[in-house]
């Protein structure tokens, strides 16, 4: 049986893919694209002909069948995403799993990626960091997903977009406290640019591009809760995080106990 190769693909600078990836490119029967239309103008650069076929969030399960399909019928395929690792942030991973469960054998071939561009630009010299990506859309959702890493010893990373990262600096500051932020953003780029703000601090006027967001954690600067202890409920909850752990986290950044702050939620 013939083989899937995820592919690593340039986040910005046409020039950073390895000699490795152009060759699988050159040498598979077809290319599963993010977007075919953004794929070509990386192709066309490099000369590549081959046939392609969109596999994006919208329609990843229903290409497992087509790419296994094609992978048994003795072809190769490639998978890219617009930029960077497929399944990093990006479409792959549902393609990934469920072709695992079939035995197809799998390559990866390595590539540029935000992820680590942006550690190594932050200059963070904690050998550990947890990774999240991006931050759902609802309040509720962002919540739940925050609420495990909220005193986890590590810095937090974020991807965000132009449209997204102003809201999504307001939420974090809201929800994590004032915070040192490391911003990066346009990564290879002309404009690449590292700004070392706080989570208080660091709305962008303008926003244009790609965005990671690097918060450093609890440790790394002092936190001490503001206003009383129901505004600090008001502001959890309207967070989307539910009473009880609002009234948890409340009662620890105050010295409280839990019954204390308890008695003033039971009012809301």
């Amino acid at each position: 049986m013939s083989k899937l190769y995820l592919v690593g693909t340039p986040i910005g600078n046409l020039s950073d893919i390895t000699l490795r990836a152009l060759e699988t490119l050159k040498s598979v029967d077809a290319i599963a694209c993010e977007d075919t239309r953004h794929s070509l103008k990386l192709l066309n650069y490099y000369e590549i002909k081959k046939p392609l076929f969109a596999c994006h969030k919208f329609n990843e399960k229903a290409s497992v069948d087509k790419i296994y399909e094609m992978i048994k019928d003795g072809k190769d395929v490639a998978l890219i995403t617009d930029a960077g690792m497929p399944c990093i942030s990006d479409p792959g991973a549902i393609v990934v799993n469920q072709l695992l469960a079939r035995d197809v054998e799998i390559n990866v071939i390595p590539g540029a990626s935000a992820l680590t561009s942006a550690m190594a630009l932050s200059g963070i010299c904690q050998s550990v960091f947890t990774f999240i990506g991006f931050l759902p859309d609802k309040n509720k959702e962002r919540a739940e997903l925050l609420t495990p890493f909220k005193n986890v010893k590590t810095s937090l990373v974020f991807y965000s977009s132009p449209y997204d990262i102003n809201k999504d600096i307001q939420y974090l500051h809201d929800f994590l406290g004032n915070r040192k932020l490391h911003i990066v953003r346009e990564i290879t780029k002309i404009h690449e640019e590292h700004i070392i703000t706080t989570l208080a601090d660091g709305v962008q006027e303008a926003p244009k591009g790609e965005y990671v967001l690097i918060v450093e954690c609890a440790d790394d600067i002092e936190q001490k809760p503001q206003g009383t202890i129901e505004e600090q409920l008001d502001e959890l909850l309207g967070s989307g995080m539910d009473k009880k752990n609002a009234i948890k986290q409340v009662a620890k950044a105050n010295g409280l106990s839990k019954d204390e702050v308890y008695k003033v939620a039971i009012t809301k």
